[in-house]
């Protein structure tokens, strides 16, 4: 079904020449993962810069392999299991990078702030840059100047406004606790039962996820268990001295260790994400690319924040919540308000480009003057307020969507 759906998007490709092209494409990626495997495994010393880049196009290639792993495994689960493995597979690159700074961070206290910042960053990322990118890229080719979601998507932006108000309280507390931990999985989890009722469809396989799914049955699942278990072993490997070799670059050079690990390695981590729905975007399936993002904000800013105290218990060896400092809770605030006014802004189920471009201005700017992060959280809560007292006909719906 998916590879009937492509060729309707396709209808002049050649099949043969773009199955090499797949082909060609995960053998570029499996040799992009080994020289981080080596350099790892045979024990091989190399400067910081070096080794950070190595592991960091070893993590970049195994998540394109998980990628594509977890989108062709839609078609052998259920609408709901496939949903939920797929939210947890498209960022596990992400997860494991942050939860490595925070296991770290029970022996090196300096690691709370690297956690954080990447757990933070990682978030600030999807809605600042993704977000805007879908809206451009379809304008860019076809001139189309909004993207329109669907009703049911009230369901997204009501779970994660709650996400949003909650982290706030963990923000408030200066720490997050492993009580976090269970309400946040309690928002995931009912967000997952929620949309595992809706009715299932094909899904939109492009690349070499479309090449795996023209095997055989069996060949197909034996391709994809394969991706799926080399990618995430090779992550598992370099998560960690990725990690290390990022701290230790930043600081030879000067550069502010935390602005590194906020911006630099979520940007490796979530590549195969932005990957994919530019594709979608390009391809003239924005809606759909769009609904992933939010999709995807809802899992990072549910799971990826509650696993922090669990990764820090395991560090240390005994239960305990991670702490916040000053500079922490601020970016976790100004990560709830960024949230905020993005749900604001695609209450109306609609994003056009003065929004886009209000979503990547607030962003690029805090970015590159973090001192501002106090004021700007401000701002995106003001905006935020203003934009849902205009659009307060729309609230109800969003309140409904998560009592039905």
């Amino acid at each position: 079904m998916a590879a009937a759906h492509d060729t309707h998007h396709h209808p002049h490709a050649d099949p043969l020449r773009t199955a090499k092209t797949d082909w060609l494409i995960l053998v570029l990626t499996a040799l992009v993962m080994t020289p981080g495997v080596v350099v790892k495994f045979g024990g091989i010393h190399l400067p910081d810069p070096v080794m950070a880049v190595l592991f960091g196009v070893a993590i970049i290639g195994a998540a394109f392999w998980l990628s594509w792993a977890a989108e062709v495994a839609q078609l052998d689960f259920s609408a709901g299991l496939a949903i939920a493995g797929l939210a947890l597979i498209a960022v596990l690159p992400e997860y494991m990078v942050d939860a490595t700074f925070a296991f770290l961070a029970a022996s090196n206290e300096e690691y709370t702030h690297y956690a954080v910042a990447n757990m933070t960053g990682a978030n600030r990322l999807l809605i600042g840059l993704a977000w805007p990118l879908v809206l451009l890229l379809p304008f860019l080719r076809f001139k189309r100047k909004e993207i329109t979601l669907g009703t049911e998507q009230h369901l997204e932006l009501g779970v994660l406004m709650v996400a949003s108000v909650y982290a706030i309280t963990v923000a408030l507390r200066h720490e997050i606790s492993l009580f976090d931990f269970v309400v946040f999985a309690a928002i995931f989890m009912f967000y997952i039962w929620r949309i595992a009722r809706r009715p299932s469809e094909p899904p939109h396989l492009v690349g070499p996820s479309l090449l795996l799914a023209s095997l055989e049955t069996t060949q197909r699942r034996v391709a994809t268990a394969i991706l799926a278990i080399v990618a995430a072993g090779v992550i598992l490997a370099v998560a960690e001295p990725f990690a290390e070799a990022l701290i230790h670059t930043g600081t030879s050079m000067g550069i502010d260790e935390f602005l590194l690990v906020q911006w630099l390695a979520p940007l490796a981590s979530e590549a195969p994400e932005f990957t994919v729905v530019c594709i979608f975007a390009w391809r003239g399936l924005a809606t759909m690319a769009l609904g992933a993002l939010v999709s995807s904000k809802i899992n990072q800013w549910t799971l990826l924040v509650g696993m922090l105290p669990l990764a820090y218990s395991f560090g240390l060896g005994y239960t305990s919540a991670l702490p916040l400092d000053g500079r922490q809770q601020h970016e976790v605030l100004l990560t709830a308000a960024q949230s905020i006014f993005a749900i604001a802004v695609l209450m109306n189920l609609r994003l056009n480009p003065w929004e886009a471009a209000a979503l990547f201005g607030l962003f690029a700017f805090q970015m590159v003057i973090p001192d501002v992060r106090e004021a700007m959280t401000w701002v995106y809560l003001g905006l935020a307020t203003v934009i849902l007292v205009m659009q307060r006909q729309h609230i109800p719906a969003a309140l409904r969507a998560l009592r039905s």
